[in-house]
């Protein structure tokens, strides 16, 4: 019924609690190896990834072929893994992700029942450390405004999107959009597959659901400003305008604040420098509504205002790679970009 597809690449800190995390699904019926199956594509890992995932029973290790010109690294892993997988549904997920139980056939049954074909879950994130706290809702609050799941599940309306954290799609639907080898050559492969679904009719479901899947996306600094600064020019139509109006939010949330206290000092009647103080309430509110998207903690929201910078600089230097230099590095592989 079910082949559960993890494309990794070097992903020794996470592979394990994310294939442990399948392999201990309770699913009512479903033998595993029988009525589904995991199936782990090693992405010329150079680290433990094979290794530990060998180890686990009820994982079938592949690896994948070397990619050919013109295909992403993880296009060609997933493409790997379909070519043996048996299911009549296929769940491409990432190695970040961990799974909560008995929620895969809930899955196939939120599906059928809302008669799509294609249904693809947004995570809950999980973060550690300062600037994870301060960035994260910043991205995944545009995101939500970018990427409405009302437009999103639609037929009606252009907007398609899709989280490869975890993508469940039906085998013949997969194949009528043509697969990973229509987006082979995409940085945002699951992106470019819910526009392929949207485009031929076939049903798509998007939403945020933290009762069945978490994600740990980042381990460091490092990883998230690689990640990120690959993703977010092809994320968001305009990266250098976003900049803008997120350092446009900073000015206003540190300036206005100054600004009430100057005119007051220079004149302390209540109306002059009141107005400031209400424009910078009125400001905070906007922007904490706008954060409150991202489905993050309030502890996490709070700091969002120190991320501003951070998301600006991110986002500027996701433009000059895009759109410059016209190539991004993800994982130790240079990836040739045409904003895509």
């Amino acid at each position: 019924m079910l082949s559960v597809i993890v494309p990794a690449r070097n992903e020794e800190d996470c592979i394990e609690a994310c294939l442990r995390s399948l392999a201990v699904q309770s699913e009512p019926g479903w033998d595993l190896g029988r009525e589904w199956e995991i199936l782990l594509v090693n992405d010329a890992s150079t680290d433990r990834t094979r290794a530990l995932a060998a180890a686990i029973p009820g994982v079938t290790v592949l690896d994948a072929p070397p990619p050919e010109p013109g295909w992403t690294g993880k296009a060609n892993a997933c493409m790997a893994g379909v070519r043996a997988a048996r299911g009549q549904w296929l769940l491409f997920t990432d190695a970040d992700t961990v799974h909560e139980p008995g929620h895969l056939s809930l899955a196939i049954t939120e599906a059928e029942r809302h008669h799509v074909e294609m249904l693809s879950y947004s995570p809950r994130q999980i973060v550690h450390g300062f600037w994870q706290r301060a960035l994260m809702p910043l991205v995944f609050s545009e995101l939500a405004s970018a990427y409405p799941p009302a437009k999103v599940n639609d037929p009606a309306h252009r907007t398609a999107a899709a989280n490869g954290q975890f993508l469940l799609v039906r085998r013949e639907a997969y194949e009528k959009i043509g697969g990973h080898a229509a987006v082979m050559d995409f940085v945002l492969e699951d992106v470019a597959l819910a526009n392929l679904a949207k485009r031929r009719k076939v049903g798509l479901r998007f939403r945020y659901a933290p009762e069945a899947v978490a994600a740990h996306m980042y381990r460091d600094f490092q990883a998230m400003w690689q990640g990120w600064t690959k993703n977010l020019a092809l994320l968001f139509g305009n990266a250098l305008a976003l900049a803008a109006w997120r350092l446009l939010d900073l000015v206003l949330l540190l300036g206005l604040p100054f600004g009430a206290w100057a005119v007051y000092r220079l004149n302390p009647h209540v109306w002059y420098w009141a107005v400031f103080l209400l424009l910078w309430l009125r400001t905070l509110l906007r922007f904490y509504r706008r954060v409150s998207r991202s489905n993050f903690a309030a502890k996490d929201c709070m700091l969002a205002p120190v991320g501003l910078p951070l998301f600006a600089a991110m986002l500027w230097q996701s433009w000059f790679d895009h759109t410059v230099k016209k190539r991004v590095v993800w994982k130790g592989r240079t990836l040739e970009s045409a904003n895509r």
